[in-house]
């Protein structure tokens, strides 16, 4: 039987602070956007690049993190993973030009892209002695997420509009140091030999990294331009090349076999779709605030604190007990659906709106959502995997999210670019655009909720989850 590490809890409150960081950093920059569009040169349409190279970098790694950990140790990655977004942030708190920013950024989700796949490492080291407590580790670490993404909102608003917006960077190197002093309470593994399928983790990049910017690119090129359509071949053929990679390289970063195992598909389509709905929400709805509500960095956080505050009380304590007697499929498609109509709520926006009639109530009308979709589209994506492939499965259903969010924002950030949010100081353009985008996000959530009713599988079981949604490591 295997040892039960006594300070397996505060343990757990390191990776879900670490969790909670990165997944911040993706949205502490919200916010701040307009003053480092400002700043720093950014043109509007290249203005998603701060968020978009952090999450191209985070999600095309997370793969190869994932397998680094498996070889030289969980929480030997997760020291270098701190180490490297440490030195990213500092990069980009330094930043005097738009380039130097997005370098800084990119750097800061390598960093992402090892910590993540290692913090569910050590977690199933810490708690696969015991279902019930894995199940509860998992819900409180799945919670961190995405309240890290709102409360990174809030927080940067803070910083920007009390300090300036470098500070919401230079905020991760004493984060980063007090982290890396407690890493002693992680369990340790030894390395072990293998292949590093270093190709396979280029391919994936570069692809997605292609894709994204034809997207981006597409509006003002047109799409139908030989240049966008060659962009999105290229993405195409280096996507396909990591997929031939996987089946014939000795060591894959992810084994197709894998998505032979029950609802992982689905699930993972649904945590696509998810990211592609709610990181453009936030990212609009912090623009709408500033450039047409008129309100400050500070405020403009603020306005955006109670989806923070209701996705920390649902996820930890409803959404657990909802899937326990629920399953997942009922609680991923309602979540979904339930967004959807939250953002259809906020597409009614106007430009003499205020937060009380436009913003609050349908901002946590999608928090509820996203509250309830969220974790059990997590658990249901790693729980049906054998155990050694739980690592994977987290790797895979992270990826899949950061891909969804890069996408996402990138095509409906087109959208609302062609029906006027580029216009700034004009407010009426302005809102049309963003109200476009918020129509987008909920069709890509409405399209999440009816794919899982009628393709994911699964009964509750007499006490609880699905049976082949159990949490990994229970009985079958």
């Amino acid at each position: 039987m295997p040892t039960v590490n006594p300070r397996r809890w505060w343990a757990l409150l390191v990776l879900a602070t670490a969790q909670f960081m990165v997944i911040m950093d993706t949205s502490i920059i919200g916010v701040a956007l307009p003053e480092m569009q400002r700043d720093l040169g950014f043109a509007p349409e290249d203005l998603q690049w701060v968020f978009n190279a952090y999450v191209i970098a985070f999600g095309g790694l997370l793969l190869l993190g994932g397998r680094l950990s498996d070889l030289l140790g969980a929480r030997r990655i997760f020291v270098t993973g701190w180490t490297v977004l440490i030195a990213g942030s500092v990069v980009a708190a330094a930043a005097t030009t738009a380039w130097v920013e997005v370098v800084g950024r990119a750097v800061q989700g390598v960093g992402g892209a090892l910590i993540a796949p290692a913090s569910m490492t050590l977690l199933m080291m810490l708690f696969s002695h015991e279902p019930k407590e894995l199940g509860k580790a998992l819900a409180l670490y799945g919670a961190a997420a995405p309240a890290g993404g709102t409360a990174g909102v809030f927080l940067g608003g803070v910083f920007t509009e009390w300090a300036s917006w470098p500070w919401i960077f230079i905020i991760y190197v004493p984060i980063g140091i007090a982290t890396l002093a407690a890493t002693g309470l992680l369990p340790a593994a030894a390395s072990r030999r293998g292949a590093v399928d270093v190709l396979g983790a280029a391919a994936v990049t570069a692809g997605l990294a292609l894709a994204v910017f034809a997207v981006v690119r597409a509006p003002e090129i047109g799409w139908g331009t030989t240049e966008t359509v060659l962009q999105l071949l290229g993405a195409a053929v280096l996507l396909g090349l990591f997929l031939v990679l996987q089946k014939s390289v000795k060591a894959p970063l992810m084994p197709l076999g894998v998505w032979r195992t029950p609802g992982l598909g689905i699930s993972n389509l649904a945590m696509t779709l998810l990211g592609a709905a709610w990181i453009p929400m936030w990212y609009f709805l912090n623009l709408y605030l500033q450039q047409v509500l008129g309100y400050g960095a500070f405020a403009s956080g603020a306005a955006l604190l109670p989806m923070t505050g209701l996705l920390m009380v649902f996820m930890t304590l409803i959404t657990a007990r909802l899937l326990g007697r629920f399953g997942a499929k009922p609680l991923i498609s309602g979540g979904l659906l339930v967004l959807a109509a939250g953002l259809l709520w906020l597409a009614a926006v106007e430009p003499t709106g205020t937060f009380l009639v436009d913003v609050l109530p349908a901002s946590l009308v999608a928090a509820t959502g996203m509250s309830l979709a969220y974790i059990p589209a997590m658990m249901s994506a790693i729980s049906g995997v054998r155990q050694e492939e739980a690592g994977l499965a987290s790797g895979i259903v992270n990826t899949t999210y950061q891909v969804g969010s890069a996408l996402g924002l990138a095509a409906l950030t087109a959208v609302a670019t062609s029906q006027g949010a580029g216009e700034l100081g004009n407010l009426p353009a302005l809102t049309d655009g963003f109200s476009a985008a918020f129509v987008g996000a909920a069709a890509v959530a409405a399209a999440g909720g009816v794919l899982t009713a009628i393709f994911m599988r699964g009964t509750p079981a007499a006490g609880g989850a699905p049976a082949e949604q159990q949490p990994v490591g229970s009985a079958k």
